[in-house]
């Protein structure tokens, strides 16, 4: 499955600077500050290799998380109209590199983790990030070749669940403080993996780049993962002052989380900063602001949820009217309005009567 790039790639190695990231070999220093352990190194890890895989990032489990009920029932039946089946893992480690940045000491309830993705395709570290991670005590790891001109679904979120999945087996980490963040349009693939694994990550640093939530673009998942992202994750938009069109898409992302019921939003504004990489007092703020989680108010998080279920079940009942009344050609295309925006909320419900409407179908 080929997606279209969720913004415009950035520019190569050579020109990496002139956003404020430069290749990760500048950093080669750091790692000599820091006296590594034979089993868990610390400090800078350049070309790092991976070797375990998780089901969480393996095809079906991508496709059950991050898309529509109804877009991955229509490829299932695509596939076994043509015999080809998933893959199990749409990433090979053997030809994958990550570049990790590991504090030198472990507070006592582990590590926190940041997982970036990039816009770019170099595995870099944000310069001057290294003192935040440091007194943050997180872990930092990204992949190489994960930028917008990459895949999103076979190569972007599978490479960063199997970085988490990696670091995670390789030091020890508090699963409290485990995140997902990046930088423009790998911050908008951040926020869809937050959306879609809140048993994962906690929460998002999304640096210039978001979306709305509930839409064709990023659907919602399951009702568990939902209620569970809702309830403990938190999301933190950092983008500068002069960033018109990062601001104006930070707006339309709080709106609709505040529709969806998700709460726990800080937003961090960089004073004289366009569209770049945040700096290193910036970042420090911003990682301040993500680990201070604020548990939603229950009874407001309640109220939310019940108009969402009200709503939600009028449409599917308006549906199932018109198929009733044999107009499936009507139920069809509210169904499908239905899948968009709610996604995984309505299933089990709008698969059975896609089913339905398509055994009715001659």
């Amino acid at each position: 499955m080929t997606w279209t790039p969720l913004l415009s790639p950035r520019p190569a190695a050579h020109r990496l600077a002139a956003l404020g990231f430069v290749p990760i070999l500048v950093f080669a220093a750091a790692a000599g500050r820091a006296a590594a352990a034979p089993d868990s190194p610390t400090g800078l890890q350049p070309g790092v290799a991976f070797a375990d895989y998780s089901p969480l990032a393996g095809s079906a489990e991508l496709m059950r998380r991050l898309l529509s009920p109804l877009t991955v029932e229509q490829m299932r039946r695509e596939g076994a109209r043509s015999g080809q089946p998933l893959r199990g893992q749409p990433i090979d480690l053997a030809n994958e590199k990550f570049t990790v940045y590991v504090p030198r000491r472990a507070p006592a309830r582990g590590y926190a983790l940041l997982v970036f993705v990039p816009p770019w395709r170099d595995a870099v570290v944000p310069p001057h990030w290294i003192g935040a991670l440091d007194r943050h005590a997180m872990i930092f790891v990204s992949a190489a070749n994960s930028g917008n001109d990459a895949n999103v679904l076979d190569r972007r979120e599978p490479l960063a669940l199997l970085a988490a999945h990696n670091v995670m087996r390789r030091y020890p980490l508090d699963p409290a403080r485990v995140y997902v963040g990046g930088f423009s349009g790998g911050s908008r693939v951040a926020l869809r993996l937050a959306v879609a694994y809140p048993d994962v990550f906690r929460g998002a640093l999304l640096d210039a780049g978001s979306d709305s939530i509930g839409d064709g673009q990023l659907p919602l998942p399951a009702a568990n993962l939902f209620r569970q992202f809702q309830e403990a994750s938190r999301l933190v938009y950092l983008t500068g002052q002069d960033d018109s069109a990062g601001l104006d898409q930070d707006v339309r992302s709080r709106q609709s989380m505040q529709e969806w019921c998700v709460f726990d939003l800080d937003t961090q504004l960089m004073l004289r900063a366009g569209h770049e990489p945040a700096g290193s007092a910036a970042v420090d703020r911003a990682l301040d602001a993500l680990t201070g989680t604020h548990a939603p108010d229950p009874q407001k998080l309640a109220a939310c949820r019940q108009r969402t279920a009200a709503d939600l079940s009028a449409k599917l009942a308006q549906a199932r009217a018109l198929l009733d009344a044999g107009k499936a050609s009507d139920a069809w295309s509210l169904l499908k309005k239905i899948d968009a925006r709610y996604g995984g909320l309505a299933a089990p419900e709008s698969v059975d009567l896609a089913g339905q409407i398509h055994a009715d179908s001659p």
